[in-house]
């Protein structure tokens, strides 16, 4: 599987097969799914979203139909010829490697395992190498689809989750999850999730996923998909050249789904104008430096 292009973030809109079809349509070149565990959850009380500093809270609490009740979604997905990753999370290594092989019967192009949702109990995965290398381990283990571990900048020591994954034998990381944060109402002065914390997404953190991809750019060998803030053409090719082959885009879809190909658009007058041909010979231009 060649990492490249601009992808669906996992968690916005990855719902139902028809929602994830309309933003392949839509110029995605890859669409990735909501996170899908072993068993059906009603994730946490609400409220679960709220804006904040330009910004998006959540604290869906890993909502899903279960990998069983997305087949139909799959199905769905397959016949329309969606190139499709399944986000995928477990509460232990044994339960994240019967998800994936659940997925894969279904055909994905690659599974990407959710080791980092900060408002949910597999939050603390990505925090801990050896508990990283596990999970990721038990998973190839059972999959022979390009797996994908997800980190979060959370963690003391991203680099070193990171490297844990590869030694594990990832395909490739992405980076990063949401930001653990919170908004407090004045007038009530309680949280204003129900959950009280959240993951913050938007383009509050894309300076922290810039320098995440950089730093883990420079220990790794295999790809790095770039994900956080990403908003429009400008902002994608920075993630490239702090050294993403791809990039998810996510609450910038909330402004409209034409925006991946405006970003995509807007990434290729950039290379035509710099006598560039392709998006791999920007990335990680800027850590050469």
């Amino acid at each position: 599987m060649k990492i490249h292009g601009y992808w669906l973030a996992s968690g916005i809109l990855g719902v139902t097969g028809s929602i994830l079809q309309r933003i392949r349509n839509s110029c995605a070149d890859v669409v990735v799914t909501k996170s899908l565990g072993l068993h059906p959850r009603k994730g946490h009380l609400g409220p679960i979203l709220t804006v904040s500093h330009g910004g998006l809270l959540n604290a869906v609490g890993l909502t899903n139909p279960g990998i069983d009740g997305f087949a139909d979604e799959m199905r769905v997905l397959k016949e329309a010829s969606v190139p499709v990753v399944l986000s995928i999370f477990g509460a232990t290594p044994e339960e994240a490697s019967e998800v994936a092989r659940k997925g894969e019967r279904m055909g994905p192009i690659a599974i990407e395992l959710n080791l980092s949702c900060p408002h949910a109990e597999i939050s603390q995965i990505a925090h801990d190498p050896d508990l990283t290398y596990r999970f990721v381990t038990a998973v190839k283990a059972k999959a022979s689809c390009p797996i994908l571990a997800k980190i979060t900048p959370n963690a003391s020591d991203y680099v070193e989750v990171a490297k844990a994954a590869e030694r594990a034998g990832a395909d490739a990381i992405v980076a990063i999850n949401t930001l653990r944060g919170m908004k407090i109402d004045i007038h009530q002065r309680r949280p204003v999730l129900g959950n009280k914390v959240g993951g913050l997404s938007g383009p509050p953190i894309f300076p922290v996923a810039v320098r995440c991809v950089y730093d883990l750019y420079q220990e790794l060998s295999i790809p790095i998909i770039g994900v956080g803030g990403v908003s429009n053409w400008e902002d994608a090719v920075e993630m490239h050249l702090a050294g993403a082959s791809a990039i998810q885009i996510g609450t910038a879809l909330l402004n409209g789904i034409g925006i991946i190909a405006e970003i995509k658009s807007g990434v290729h007058q950039y290379l035509e104008e710099n006598g560039l041909s392709d998006v791999s010979e920007i990335v990680g231009a800027a850590t050469r430096c």
